[in-house]
């Protein structure tokens, strides 16, 4: 039944101090002439009330419009009606069904429009998830100063599973967490639904964001366990009205763990009826489960090779059982060989191409950016175009794990965007990475895009403020891979600080440099894996021993008196035969290669002239020093962005109303205190990582750069035992 709700909004109360709890979905008030201008365009509104996601729509609109536009005066007859629904819920909108059939299950329509004499403005979809992802949009849009004149907008998502992974533990631990213990309050659950769930899955919803992982793919058995599914399926009915489906990781060995049995072979006519008991009990528990996240025979987790199986025979057991729920398997391609290979970069391409085209249709092959491991750059990975049977599930990594933690403001939509404009040439010019994980190059219709959350139990919820750009970021992008990185940012800027021109145009430029200030005062021209041990907090290329030595930093970079870099062409590892021939020609010839990429793919020696004229060595002792300036450069950006004046001092006014320009004092000061430890850290990278290849090199510094601060010896005696995300 269609409930008729006028927009009464109230006055925004008086301002409190911002601590980036509402991420972008602030709603704070717009500057008087555009807010004017905005309520002269929203009459009432109707929308259905008989589902909770409808309910969930029409409360964000009515959230989302007084805060916005705040109390607006009676409107005229020119005011559009504002109609929220589906052709099921609305009779009105049932005369759009053909318009929304080509928009799928998640597809919506915004539509300013003349129906049986009256204006209004629809937002409308096929089904009740739609309508609320279109609520969504027309809010960003108000949000970042859009005009609605002749609005007419139709969105449907290119890629179908647009998911989350939380590496949370059940003790609460987050590995590589920097944002506090995790969301999931195990303990409390399922009786206690801790609000911050229901604002986590709005904040999903809002950039269409389907499906959370909850446990970390190092699985603990016990998640499987009938009293963790119960605590499972309290969280899924959270989720639910926000279209947010429920995965978990699944250990390999649970049959063992769990079940008493005394293999996990995944031919073993007994273990597979043990997982299909599971999967029915999961669906009992949880009807739209979404399915399992699997990681196996990596960093010692248990997998079929344990049995002499293929990732395939394993994940096709799962798959099985899954099948006639609806439900799906994530199988992930972040392999290690029990032996250490010539080049690790190698070995997701050994393992799994010649599996391609013998995973069940419910199966996506879940695959890392880059070949090594969420590195600052990596070029993207062979597997992208190299398995045109197997559709392929895009891994990004959202914590950065490698990029400073929390601390460190690095933007990953260009990383992002960087990889997935990246050209595999599997079906010639054109062929980029974007169009393998959507789908689009082979003709798959199952497709995904998983991102490593940054999220925790933080009032910021990513540890940062500036951190929340990055799940921004991911969400847009998994809804449509070819968006704009700049867009993208320059839409959040907005939506979390302000829509003023004078304040998104350099924040937007500040995120848009940071990565790549970061690759400099980290990992230059290729270089990659150079962090401390075990933590990664830090400077460490002087890293090697231990019980791998793919763990090591010299590994990577393989640094001596002659040069630097590690070989892939036809006279090192190869790994460059297994790009398609055109990349591969690219990437092996010296002189083609990008030199963001140089040290990837060669080993240089330090003569070598660089496009800039200078030698590597040069160069390289360059680039991490324009790093450092990088990052001060930040620093003087943010520090001109006007501040607001300080609570006491603003009384009742509001604050975006009055003075759209300034960012509020206590973001601001907190932001700028990161910067400054960023600026630290990032000479002390630039120093200690000198020092270390100086010594190697045996080279003097160009005339100008500073000599380190300390010796070598100093650099390499830091210990850092408790840094954040490692330690419990």
């Amino acid at each position: 039944m269609l409930g008729f709700i006028a927009v009464l909004l109230a006055c925004p109360p008086s301002v409190r101090a911002e601590d980036g709890y509402k991420l972008w979905l602030r709603y704070a008030p717009l500057a008087p002439s555009l807010a004017a201008t905005y309520r002269a365009q929203f009459g009432a509104v109707e929308a259905p009330t008989e589902t909770a996601t409808q309910r969930a729509a029409r409360d964000e609109l009515l959230r989302g419009l007084a805060g916005l536009i705040g109390e607006s005066p009676r409107r005229g007859e020119g005011a559009p009606t504002v109609v929220l629904g589906t052709p099921a819920s609305s009779t009105l909108i049932a005369a759009f069904r053909d318009e929304l059939d080509a928009l799928g299950n998640e597809g919506y329509l915004l539509k300013h429009t003349r129906v049986h004499g009256r204006d209004v403005l629809l937002i409308a979809a096929p089904q009740d998830v739609g309508v609320l992802y279109g609520v969504f949009d027309l809010l960003r849009r108000l949000q970042t100063g859009q005009s609605l004149e002749a609005l007419e907008v139709r969105e449907k998502p290119r890629i179908r599973l647009r998911v989350l992974d939380h590496w949370d533990n059940l003790d609460g631990h987050v590995e590589r967490g920097y944002a506090g213990r995790s969301l999931w309050d195990w303990q409390t659950l399922p009786e206690w639904h801790d609000p911050r769930y229901t604002d986590y899955a709005r904040a999903n919803a809002s950039l269409g964001i389907n499906g959370t992982v909850l446990n970390n793919v190092n699985a603990n058995a016990r998640s499987l366990a009938p009293e963790y599914l119960a605590k499972a399926a309290a969280l899924a009915d959270v989720f639910r009205p926000y279209g947010i489906r429920v995965y978990l990781s699944a250990r390999f060995s649970a049959p063992i763990e769990l079940g008493g049995l005394s293999t996990a072979d995944p031919l073993d006519p007994a273990v597979q009826r043990w997982w299909q008991h599971k999967v029915d009990e999961i669906y009992r528990f949880i009807p739209d489960f979404g399915g399992f996240l699997v990681k196996a025979n990596s960093e010692g987790q248990p997998g079929p090779q344990d049995y002499g199986r293929t990732h395939a025979d394993g994940a096709n057991l799962l798959a099985d059982a899954l099948a006639a729920h609806g439900g799906v398997v994530m199988w992930r391609a972040f392999v290690y060989a029990h032996d250490v290979p010539a080049d690790r970069a190698s070995q997701a391409y050994t393992e799994f191409v010649g599996l391609d085209g013998a995973f069940r249709p419910n199966v996506i092959v879940q695959v890392k950016n880059g070949p090594i491991d969420f590195q600052p750059r990596e070029p993207f990975h062979p597997l992208f175009g190299a398995m045109p049977r197997t559709p392929l599930m895009m891994e990004f990594q959202i914590t950065k794990e490698y990029l400073g933690f929390a601390t460190h403001l690095v933007y990953l939509g260009t990383l992002y965007e960087e990889v997935l404009q990246s050209d595999t040439r599997a079906r010639g010019a054109g062929s980029t990475v974007a169009r393998v994980v959507d789908g689009s190059l082979e003709g798959h219709a199952f497709t995904g895009m998983a991102g490593v959350a940054n999220i925790g139990n933080d009032r910021t919820w990513s540890g940062s403020h500036f951190d929340q750009a990055n799940w921004y970021a991911f969400g847009r992008l998994a809804w449509n891979p070819d968006q704009a990185a700049r867009d993208i940012a320059a839409d959040w800027v907005a939506m979390t600080f302000s829509p003023a021109p004078e304040v998104v145009r350099p924040i937007v430029e500040m995120m848009m440099a940071s990565r790549e200030a970061a690759v400099n005062y980290m990992t230059p021209l290729g270089l990659h894996h150079l962090m401390a041990r075990g933590h990664h907090y830090g400077p460490g290329p002087w890293v090697e021993g231990g019980p791998r030595a793919d763990w090591t930093s010299v590994y990577y970079h393989r640094a001596d008196r002659d040069g630097i870099g590690f070989d892939r062409t036809a006279s090192g590892s190869n790994a460059v035969a297994q790009y398609a021939p055109a990349v591969a020609a690219r990437y092996a010839d010296i002189t083609q290669v990008p030199e963001s990429l140089l040290l990837w793919f060669h080993h240089v020696p330090w003569d070598h002239r660089m496009a800039s004229g200078r030698s590597l060595w040069d160069e390289l002792v360059a680039r991490y020093s324009q790093g450092v300036q990088q990052v001060q450069a930040m620093r003087a950006t943010w520090a001109d962005i006007p501040t607001a004046a300080p609570e006491h001092q603003r009384g009742r006014a509001p604050l975006y109303g009055a003075d759209p320009a300034a960012i509020d004092p206590e973001r601001h000061a907190q932001i700028a205190a990161s910067l400054q430890i960023q600026r630290r850290e990032a000479q002390w990278w630039r120093d200690a990582s000198i020092a270390y290849f100086q010594s190697l090199s045996g080279r003097p510094l160009p005339a100008g750069e500073p000599t380190p601060p300390h010796p070598l010896a100093w650099y390499q005696a830091q210990q850092f035992p408790s840094a954040p995300g490692d330690g419990r």
